[in-house]
């Protein structure tokens, strides 16, 4: 993992994390216990601040930024799919964003909605609680069923996997 300091602000990594070798982590950024961080992952706490909550999966190469002074946040036992872009927003717990989606500054995503993949979730948008939304813009479609549940903790256990028997073999 690349764990840089700027300036003064310096990344905190919670117990039982993982952090992939090519993922970077940089300045005021603070990951919670249990979490996956996949490859390519680019979290960056240099302008704003970034915080993930425990048993939450950041996917491979996705994006996390906030603006000045502000915060980009992730509750606990939500899943940001891979190649997805936060910026500036706050993602609630047990939240789900899909594959390449993209929530923009100041949107809220509400506890355990979901963000397709491809999704866009617009500056100052809300998508509330247990909701479905979609498209581009993002558009509610319908509630979230119990089908999601089985989701709850893949990437917790495999970044308890990978903790213990990820080896670099050349």
């Amino acid at each position: 993992m690349a764990l840089y300091k700027f300036e003064s602000k310096v990344p905190k990594i919670g117990k039982e994390t993982y952090v992939a070798e090519t993922a970077d982590v940089i300045g005021d950024v603070v990951i919670g216990n249990k979490c996956y961080i996949g490859p390519g992952a680019r979290i960056k706490g240099d302008y704003g601040s970034i915080r993930i909550g425990n048993e939450t999966a950041i996917q491979e190469n996705c994006i996390l930024h906030a603006r000045p002074d502000e915060t980009c946040s992730v509750g606990k036992q939500a899943n940001i799919g891979h190649g997805a872009i936060l910026h500036n927003c706050t993602i609630k717990d047990g939240a789900i964003i899909g594959m390449g989606a993209i929530v923009s500054d100041w949107a809220v995503v509400d506890k355990n909605a979901i963000v397709a993949e491809g999704c866009v979730v617009k500056q100052h948008q809300v998508i509330p609680a247990g909701k479905i939304a979609v498209g581009v813009p993002a558009k509610i479609i319908g509630n979230r069923d119990k089908q999601w549940a089985q989701f709850k903790g893949i990437y917790v256990e495999l970044a308890k996997r990978y903790l213990k028997g990820l080896k670099k073999i050349k």
